[in-house]
């Protein structure tokens, strides 16, 4: 059916598709700084709402009842989603919404190849992005159960895995490239008629399972930058499939992003990303690792009234937040308690480990949800020289991103490790509920070292315990 309106003349289609991928790149340039953020954000989704916009106009594609119910139907699911689902939250929708992207993308491909017309160039596309599409919402989705914890967090292997993904990787190559040289149904699979390229894409499927169900849910800051990479090559893909100048663009746009961002997460943990897919932190602790030698009567406890006393003679204080911080929602108490430092004249400032918590920048967003400040947050290579003057570092939730294995035992698991050198402060609050390792599997002997205090307990209840304390003592 014609829509009413009609179609847009190539070169108006020409020249928004050519705004919308400005608005795209200029978008992306405003995300870098958190000031700029949120008119990032703004000017990339309008640059997709004018992309979308001018394609359903210039194409038969849908009756205006079936857009205008798919716009109320999707507003209406990503309001509810953007009410309901906290801050804390936020690793698994992300990853879910690289999932839908990556699904939709090998979908639509299939669909053009059925209604469309069939060349080698435009098959090659499909194979790309129905593969990566595939992988990338499979892979996701696994991803996202492990970050919500309906599927367990830890590495799940088994023996021959490798060999395994690699026959799924060359049986879906396999499906993808007899389409290609022989467009049609699989010959046993005729009378079903089952084309090559979902047959291509049930394979696909599997190998998304497989690939992230082997790494920990420690590795997901990794991992959901990945996927997210794999997401925009997906629309890439089906862009070339399509001939969609804006998805093109846009697809790269974020497979660049996310590869680059992807790259400084293994840097930032001092590993290959080879490491992460196939190695796996926490399998097999080191040899030798007994943490009662190195716990044993070395743990000096401390509680909220002894933490208070600290605070009221200190100059600065830096807060290092962890995923610890995130699962008990103590985001709030920690911000509150900084500001009470502040509005007395203590120098506080949070330092921020590039791989905290459970996503590309999980910690900062949590902390701007509780309202602080863009630049109280320091990265790592900018507040590590300033310990030395700190006065009391309180580390809540954090465990190996403040190890000091990674600078003193060449041995380790997580050496040269890029860490928060904590222990040059001159006192150290840490903010746990046990002495349980972090993501490597191995003890930190910062809890046992002379300056360093354990307050345990959850970090919400602590941390509100610590605010009130101070409050009275003011």
């Amino acid at each position: 059916m014609t829509l009413p309106f009609g179609s847009l003349p190539d070169p108006a289609l020409s020249l928004a598709y050519l705004i919308a991928a400005i608005m795209f790149i200029q978008g992306l340039r405003d995300m870098t700084h958190p000031r700029t953020a949120v008119r990032g954000n703004l000017l990339s989704a309008g640059g997709m709402l004018l992309a979308v916009a001018v394609t359903l106009l210039s194409f038969n594609i849908i009756t205006p009842a079936v857009l205008v119910g798919g716009l109320v139907v999707g507003g209406l699911i990503g309001g509810v989603m953007a009410v309901r689902v906290q801050m804390t939250q936020m690793p698994q929708l992300v990853g879910v919404f690289n999932g839908f992207g990556g699904g939709a993308s090998a979908v639509v491909a299939g669909a053009e190849l059925i209604g469309g017309s069939f060349s080698v160039d435009v098959g090659l596309a499909a194979i790309f992005s129905g593969i990566v599409g595939t992988v990338t919402f499979f892979g996701s989705m696994v991803a996202a159960g492990k970050l919500h914890g309906v599927i367990s967090s830890s590495a799940i292997r088994y023996k021959g895995e490798h060999i395994v993904k690699i026959l799924l990787l060359v049986a879906s190559l396999g499906a993808g490239a007899y389409m290609v040289a022989q467009p049609g149904m699989v010959p046993f699979l005729e009378a079903a008629w089952v084309p090559p390229y979902w047959i291509m894409v049930l394979i696909a499927a599997a190998l998304g399972i497989l690939l992230v169900i082997p790494i920990g849910g420690a590795d997901m800051p990794v991992v959901i930058a990945l996927l997210n990479a794999y997401s925009g090559l997906a629309a890439s893909g089906t862009g070339f499939v399509l001939g969609n100048s804006a998805l093109i663009i846009a697809g790269t746009l974020v497979g660049a992003a996310g590869m680059i961002l992807t790259v400084i997460m293994c840097e930032s943990m001092n590993r290959s990303l080879t490491n992460v897919l196939f190695g796996g932190w926490g399998e097999d602790p080191s040899e030798g690792e007994d943490m009662e030698d190195i716990y044993e009567g070395q743990i000096q406890e401390t509680s909220p009234v002894e933490v208070d006393i600290l605070l009221d003679t200190a100059d600065r204080v830096v807060i290092v937040p962890g995923y610890g911080m995130a699962v008990a929602q103590a985001q709030h108490a920690v911000a509150e308690l900084a500001q009470l430092l502040k509005e007395d004249g203590v120098d506080v400032e949070f330092g921020i480990h590039p791989v905290a918590g459970r996503m590309p920048g999980h910690m900062n967003v949590l902390l701007a949800e509780a309202d602080v400040p863009y630049d109280m947050m320091k990265e790592l290579e900018e507040i590590n020289p300033t310990f030395k003057q700190t006065d009391v570092v309180i580390v809540t939730g954090a465990n190996d991103v403040v190890n000091p294995k990674a600078n003193e035992d060449e041995g380790s698991p997580i050496s040269g490790m890029p860490v928060l050198n904590v222990s040059d402060a001159q006192s150290v609050i840490v903010n746990k509920r046990s002495l349980s390792p972090g993501f490597s599997g191995i003890p930190n002997p910062l809890f046992a070292k002379d300056n360093t205090s354990m307050l345990f307990g959850d970090g919400k209840e602590m941390m509100q315990e610590l605010v009130n304390e101070y409050k009275e003592s003011r």
